[in-house]
Parts: C-alpha cells; sequence; structure tokens
C-alpha cells in the first residue's frame, strides 16, 4: 500500500513538474534566434540561443553586432512576454544591455537599450539547422586573389580602402575598411595564408557569419578569442600559432553548420557545430549563401594563397 501511495505522489508531482516546464520554458520560444537590429538606416545582425535549465529557468547565449557570444543567466518568459539583461562587455562605465521583446505568430519582435543608452528595435526568426543529408561532392577550386590587384573584392562600411597588393600579398598596413569577395558560396573548402606583426588581430569570416579569429597568439592557451577559434563558440583543440612576422595557413571546411579546421597543418577543429553568427558578422541570413570576408579594422595584416573549393 505504501508503495502505491509513493508512486501516485511521484506521478503528481512528475506532472506539476512538466505542466510548469511546459508554462515557462514554452518550447517554441527554446532555440536559436537570428535578430536583425535596426539603427537609424542601418540593420546590424545579432544572434540569441534559448535553452531551459532545470524546470523553472530559461538561459542563453547572445551575440550583439560587435564582440563575442556572452551568456543569458536568466531569461524571464511569461504569456508571451520575454525580457533579459547582460553586464556591459568593454567598458565598466556602460550600462546594462536590455533587452525586451514578444513572441507571437513563430516570430520574436521588440526593443533594446544598448550599453551605450541606445533604443533600438529588432525583430527574430528561428536560425535554420543547415544539417546536409549527404556528404558534399567538391567542384574546381577557385583563385579568389590573383596575387595582382583586387579584382573581384570590394570594401565594406564608410571606412576608407586601405587594402593594397604588394609582392603578391592582400595588405592592410593599418586599420581600417574591412573587405569581401563580391562572390557568394554556400558550402566550400578553403585555403588562405596570412601574416601579422607582433599584437595584430584580424579574421577570416565563413559566408560572412562565423569568424575564423587571426591574431597574435604565440604561447596563449587555446581559448575561443585566440587564433585557430570560432571567435566566441569553439576553441581550437591545441595552439598552433607561429611566431609574428611568419606567414602561416588555414585551411577550413565549412559544410552547413560543421567546420573542421586545419591550422599549420595540423587539425584543431573537426566536425564542430557552429552555433550562430559571431561578432561583427556581416548579417544574420543564415539560410543564405555568403562572402568571404577579412576583417581590416584591428590592425595590420596580410593575405595571401587564398583559394575556395565549392561544394557543386
Amino acid at each position: 500500500m505504501k508503495n502505491t501511495i509513493a508512486l501516485i505522489l511521484s506521478f503528481l508531482v512528475m506532472s506539476n513538474m512538466t505542466s510548469t516546464a511546459k508554462s515557462v520554458g514554452d518550447e517554441s520560444l527554446e532555440g536559436r534566434w537570428d535578430i536583425t537590429v535596426t539603427k537609424g538606416d542601418k540593420k546590424l545582425p545579432s544572434w540569441l540561443e534559448v535553452n531551459h535549465s532545470g524546470i523553472r529557468t530559461l538561459t542563453g547565449s547572445f551575440v550583439a553586432d560587435g564582440g563575442s557570444a556572452r551568456p543569458v543567466s536568466k531569461i524571464n518568459f511569461k504569456d508571451g512576454k520575454l525580457s533579459f539583461h547582460i553586464p556591459p562587455q568593454w567598458d565598466d562605465s556602460d550600462q546594462d544591455l536590455q533587452v525586451e521583446g514578444t513572441l507571437e505568430n513563430g516570430k520574436l519582435s521588440g526593443t533594446m537599450i544598448t550599453s551605450k543608452g541606445e533604443n533600438l528595435t529588432w525583430v527574430g526568426v528561428k536560425a535554420p539547422k543547415l544539417w546536409r543529408e549527404k556528404e558534399p561532392v567538391w567542384d574546381k577550386p577557385i583563385t579568389l586573389f590573383n596575387g595582382k590587384d583586387l579584382t573581384g573584392w570590394e570594401t565594406l562600411g564608410t571606412k576608407k580602402n586601405q587594402w593594397i597588393v604588394e609582392d603578391g600579398a592582400l595588405k592592410s598596413p593599418k586599420s581600417g575598411a574591412n573587405i569581401r569577395t563580391k562572390n557568394t558560396y554556400n558550402d566550400f573548402k578553403l585555403h588562405i595564408e596570412f601574416r601579422y606583426p607582433k599584437e595584430s588581430n584580424s579574421g577570416v569570416y565563413l559566408r560572412g557569419r562565423y569568424e575564423v579569429q587571426v591574431s597574435d597568439s604565440k604561447g596563449m592557451p587555446p581559448l575561443k578569442d585566440y587564433l585557430g577559434a570560432i571567435y566566441g563558440f569553439i576553441s581550437p583543440l591545441e595552439m598552433v600559432a607561429k611566431e609574428p612576422g611568419e606567414w602561416q595557413s588555414f585551411d577550413v571546411t565549412l559544410v552547413g553548420r560543421l567546420v573542421t579546421l586545419v591550422g599549420n597543418g595540423k587539425q584543431i577543429i573537426y566536425k564542430q557545430e557552429i552555433p550562430g553568427i559571431t561578432g561583427g558578422a556581416m548579417d544574420s541570413n543564415e539560410s543564405e549563401p555568403g562572402p568571404i570576408m577579412i576583417q581590416g579594422d584591428h590592425g595590420p595584416v596580410e593575405y595571401r594563397n587564398i583559394i575556395l573549393t565549392p561544394a557543386k
């Protein structure tokens, strides 16, 4: 009899817990969201992931238009309304980022107050899974940089173009504009070589959305913001950075969200899933093909032998 009563009580408790979980951790909110923020006449990319932690708590991760993915310790969600805040990432004098929104008909929309006090609006759609059912069949390699001029490339934004071609290398001698291929690509293999001076920093953006970190990281631990990382998301298995001033190489394979990276001849990432866009992405339209973008606004850098093999 006692065992029967215990089983009934256990069933009632579990039923109540399940009901509570459904009311608080609504499955339609959980998941990944591609967000577009409106700032005047600009559209800025952003990203949100929502997960349940235990029964009564929603947590997550958030990427603004710059910086790395940041954890969200608690997402409040009730009656279709959500809100959360995140401490400032760069400057302690900044205020918390504050986000509010509404889930309606499978879409999110809302407002945010940035760390600088700007009031902006935003909309969000569920991010695509980008899962491929078959292994890709590779097409012929394409030379993206001809070693002579900027044919096939264009700079981004309002900063003056500082990119030049010298001694067969694509060079950014000082901080300035980012640069991208005019063509866009879906799944591909990419070989690219680079060189930077001491303490410089750059990045190679896959489809213009996912940054492979390029930075002076010799002797550093293999963390999410050092050389060979998918910035803010995936750490390399080991640090393979050479001394500043030496030519180095990446061989990257991107299929859907799965990335494999060989740095300086060593495999440091193998078929890891990239959850979402990284800070500095061109846009948050993850279902679309995108260019190869190279960061030129963080310091001097050189690139050469840029060869892309697209999937058929």
